[in-house]
């Protein structure tokens, strides 16, 4: 699998070196740090078969293009995603075949599955959505919290988010609560509580080592060789697997 990386001298981008290896056939960093190539443009002609995102969601434009120029699968592991950003990743996906997951572990996708069950389960329960994350974290709340909540609302889509509860007001019918801390060096962990007047059920996911994302854009990569167009996600690696 020919791999290019965008974000390569990131934190992310050099763990996924370290897994893909010798399929790497070009590396992207905005930093230009250590010989990389600022920009596709100057990486110049290396026949892609697969482009793994992990710089920045501001950079979706230039790697969706570059995707479908190049008519390789594209692995998009960065969060924070505007509407507009979105509509480039779904447009591209029209083209060639998409990954997209705000969150590449395969824990997460085990932990939404279960959210959406449990959901179902109990369809007059409070639920609230808590994820804390290290303190230089940009964006809140985290992909993965937006997951949880879409999760949840396969099972209730009359589903609200009330993100960063405060101020007067009571809870109201269908809301789901999702909460943000930022503190330390925390990999992150992601909570899902669901209560009734009687009982509580307490879904937990932490992350310990930063790897496990780059074993699950590795592992996205290797799902979407020989897939035709279209938008996926870890659902969808999870149930062909």
């Amino acid at each position: 699998m020919r791999s290019v990386i965008c974000g390569a001298n990131g934190t992310m981008g050099k763990l996924l070196q370290q897994r893909l290896e010798k399929d790497i056939v070009g590396l992207v960093s905005v930093d230009g740090l250590n010989g990389v190539p600022r920009t596709f443009a100057e990486l110049g002609d290396v026949a892609p078969e697969m482009v793994f995102d992990f710089s920045h969601h501001t950079a979706i434009f230039d790697v969706t293009d570059y995707a479908v120029k190049n008519r390789c699968g594209l692995v998009v592991a960065t969060t924070g995603h505007t509407e507009e950003e979105k509509a480039a990743i779904y447009a591209a996906a029209k083209t060639v075949p998409v990954f997209y997951a705000g969150n590449m572990s395969l824990g997460i996708a085990v932990l939404c599955s279960l959210a959406k069950q449990t959901a179902q389960s109990f369809p007059d329960a409070d639920i609230e959505i808590v994820e804390i994350h290290h303190n230089r974290k940009v964006d809140a709340p985290s992909g993965t919290a937006k997951m949880l909540f879409e999760a949840i609302k396969e099972a209730r889509p009359h589903a609200t988010a009330n993100c960063g509860r405060s101020g007067e007001g009571k809870r109201q019918p269908g809301e789901v609560g999702i909460s943000a801390l930022r503190m330390g060096n925390i990999v992150g962990i992601h909570e899902v509580h669901i209560t009734t007047a009687s009982q509580q059920i307490t879904l937990r996911h932490e992350a310990f080592d930063r790897g496990m994302f780059a074993d699950g854009a590795a592992k996205a990569g290797v799902f979407l060789q020989g897939k035709p167009a279209g938008l996926y996600n870890m659902t969808d690696l999870l149930e062909e697997n």
